[in-house]
């Protein structure tokens, strides 16, 4: 499938299809004529008396001092140059793609004032996948993330280095494997290149795209653990819910209701005397289904965001005007991304309480540790450790990047939003609440082994299955990092979801 960049459509789901799936991307019919517009408005100011920024200024605090009109291709070289002064490990080749095709987004809106030439140049990079090697540390998300797009531009003046054909390579030799050729940038384009947040909301993106998958799979793995636990589904009744309408709350109510119909295991202990059970599964709609709604907000502003002109100055090619502005700025991003982490963050906290829940003797009346044999094996013991770690990591992550600010740029740029690290961060929060669901998923099935000859419900016992294709059940002490992978990978890949929605239909 090809997907037309048009500057104004461009979804969360295309962005992972582009990222991940290495989708075909061009650009828009329509879009190339607005870019062309632009580019005719900023080539008729090279010669204007007054001063225009970024086309006949220096950059930033420089932004004082006039270039001539014969110096306005080395002014965009020398920006790449000087300002590819990233450090760190290289980003990952989904978040490098990511990043490149909001670019191209960015100036397919024909706000930016570049030449069709540099979209096409970057859709060719997607397209042929040749990747710039991007250090992930660098940006205040501030005029954006002008050091890590810095690194990602430079390759299309033939310099920096990229990965293409599986081959690290300096910038000319990647683009020449892959038949290509450098661009020699012209006015306002190295400025159009690196002003933006691209690199924040790329990197969001995916991670967003993470916890939206992992929000179904943590009401799958906790309604295998209620079952488990012979805990009360009381606590899930829609009428509860319905008094405290928040729509993810009754979402994942209603998730856990389904998974769990006609239980066997649930209708063996309807009698029990026990009143009410502990936090981490009675209250599983109101922190999950908050997590949902946090999730739904994040969602609405990196939408807003994909397709936003997040440049300086901006181009109006209709009066003529070059406006300078604050879009490039990461506040919005940073805020957004801050939340994603603390609400992911809960997910896994809850989830590693569930955990403890179903190893701990004292509170799980199954076998301790969960296995047959306690004493020579030790069981999921550590399994509970690891998720505390990964949860006490999480709380640590979690805290947001967006209220820090340190003045750069001669204080000029005397606020800056921190997006990118909050994206960063974000990211590695989405990692570990995964991990953290993968080990309850563990162990809850090995709970509802415990409890055989009971057997769990249609929604619960497919999802228990399709582990059990793959991982046995644990009888004596084993390597558990094989298995915990293969648990995460059925969780990352959506494997888990389908499955268990062919067996009871759609989840929310």
């Amino acid at each position: 499938m090809t997907i037309l960049l048009d500057g104004n459509s461009l979804t969360l789901e295309q962005v992972e299809a582009v990222a991940r799936r290495e989708e075909h991307v061009v650009l828009a019919p329509a879009a190339r004529e607005r870019v062309r517009a632009a580019r005719a408005t900023v080539e008729g100011l090279l010669t204007a008396e007054r001063p225009v920024y970024g086309v006949t200024t220096g950059f930033g605090k420089l932004s004082d001092v006039r270039i001539p009109p014969e110096q306005a291709e080395a002014l965009q070289q020398n920006l790449l140059r000087s300002h590819a002064f990233g450090v760190g490990p290289p980003l990952a080749e989904d978040a490098v793609r990511a990043s490149l095709l909001l670019r191209a987004n960015v100036l397919a809106k024909g706000y930016s004032g570049v030449r069709p030439e540099v979209v096409d140049l970057l859709l060719e990079f997607l397209n042929r996948r040749v990747h710039p090697v991007v250090p992930e540390q660098g940006s205040v998300g501030a005029s954006g993330d002008l050091a890590p797009l810095a690194h990602l531009a430079l390759v299309l003046i033939g310099e920096g280095e990229a990965v293409v054909e599986g081959h690290r390579a300096a910038g000319a030799a990647a683009l020449a494997r892959v038949g290509l050729s450098p661009l020699t940038l012209q006015a306002k384009e190295g400025l159009a290149l690196v002003n933006g947040t691209c690199v924040s909301a790329g990197i969001g993106a995916l991670a967003l795209r993470d916890a939206e998958v992992l929000m179904t799979v943590a009401d799958i793995t906790s309604a295998m653990a209620v079952e488990a636990l012979l805990c009360s589904i009381r606590a899930f009744d829609e009428r509860i819910q319905a008094l405290r309408p928040f729509p993810g709350q009754i979402r994942s109510a209603a998730n856990v209701r389904r998974l769990l119909e006609d239980s066997p295991i649930v209708e063996s202990h309807r009698d029990c005397p026990k009143i009410q059970d502990n936090y981490s599964i009675r209250c599983i709609p109101q922190v999950h289904g908050a997590t949902r709604d946090a999730l739904a907000y994040v969602r609405q502003v990196l939408t807003t965001e994909l397709n936003a002109a997040t440049d300086n100055p901006l181009v109006f090619p209709e009066t003529g005007e070059v406006l300078a502005g604050g879009n490039f700025h990461g506040q919005p991003v940073g805020l957004a991304l801050d939340l994603l982490a603390i609400a992911v963050a809960e997910l896994g906290a809850i989830a590693e309480r569930r955990v403890d829940h179903l190893v701990n003797p004292l509170l799980s009346g199954l076998s301790p540790f969960l296995t047959p044999e306690p004493g020579l094996n030790s069981g999921y013991m550590l399994g509970q450790v690891t998720a505390a770690a990964l949860a006490s990591e999480n709380k640590i992550l979690a805290s947001p990047a967006s209220v820090d600010s340190i003045p750069t740029s001669g204080g000029k740029e005397d606020h800056v939003s921190m997006s990118a690290y909050a994206a960063r961060k974000a990211a590695a929060v989405v990692a570990n609440a995964r991990r953290i669901l993968a080990i309850e998923y563990l162990c809850a099935a090995q709970g509802l082994d415990l409890l055989r000859p009971l057997t769990p419900a249609a929604g619960t016992g497919r999802a228990h299955a399709l582990l059990r294709e793959r991982v046995p059940m644990l009888r004596e002490d084993r390597p558990p990092g094989p298995e915990l992978e293969t648990a995460e990978d059925l969780i990352r890949t959506g494997r888990l979801r389908t499955a268990v929605e062919e067996a009871v239909g759609p989840l929310y």
